[in-house]
């Protein structure tokens, strides 16, 4: 909310490159709270791009991050899936951001199926839910990135075995990367921003889950006793 003159355009006092690090309380979800990843509390990690870099950029600096055993998390790029926007009358369907994956899996030789293209319940911010979407504001299709925290998926997965490992919680959501472009005004898409922008997010708990090797979040040393 904070950010939201500076993604319609107002000059942000510190430049286009913003990083922050945001202690948050959940506010919907309730019924998964509880479950080997979602929490009341949780702190997400976020990078902004304000009229900066775009999708190319956004993707593969996340890949990167993810994935760079130098200068990264060092994560298995074959234990990685992603999710794209599937298109609707409000915006079409996110064929650049798929390809950008897609280079990216084929370049580190990374094989199966492990791009999908889901609806705007999943990938579009703010998330559709039904019997809502008043929202007024920047907004836009997002690319999503799981990581398999069984260690068992790395060849690849159907969209319905994609599912069904998302709903056992073998693939866990550790990053968003949220493409805003449009504008919206009583929950309908009304036009463009003037400047294209990337709001990013990253759940602090599950990453320091899967760098612990944990498939929940409880178990890391975040809740150890001390």
């Amino acid at each position: 909310q904070p950010l939201v003159p500076y993604l319609l355009g107002e000059k942000h006092p510190l430049g286009t490159r913003l990083a922050n690090f945001q202690k948050c309380v959940r506010t919907v979800d309730f019924d998964d709270i509880g479950d080997n990843t979602h929490f009341t509390f949780f702190e997400m990690m976020g990078n902004w791009a304000l009229g900066d870099y775009f999708k190319k950029e956004a993707s593969e600096g996340s890949y990167e991050l993810l994935t760079n055993e130098e200068e990264g998390f060092g994560l298995d790029p074959r234990r990685l899936y992603v999710t794209c926007y599937t298109g609707d009358e409000t915006a079409p369907r996110d064929e650049e951001t798929a390809g950008i994956w897609k280079n990216l899996f084929e370049k580190d030789g990374i094989a199966g199926e492990r791009i999908y293209f889901l609806g705007a319940d999943a990938n579009w911010w703010p998330a559709v839910k039904k019997g809502e979407g008043n929202w007024s504001g920047p907004t836009g299709p997002c690319t999503e990135m799981f990581y398999d925290v069984s260690g068992e998926l790395t060849e690849g997965l159907t969209l319905e075995e994609y599912k069904a490992a998302d709903e056992r919680q073998q693939l866990v959501e550790i990053w968003n990367d949220v493409f805003m472009e449009y504008q919206k005004d009583d929950g309908k898409v009304v036009g463009k921003l003037a400047t294209k922008n990337v709001d990013t997010g990253s759940g602090f708990e599950r990453v320091v889950m899967v760098l612990q090797g944990k498939t929940n979040a409880y178990d890391t040393d975040i809740f150890e006793s001390t």
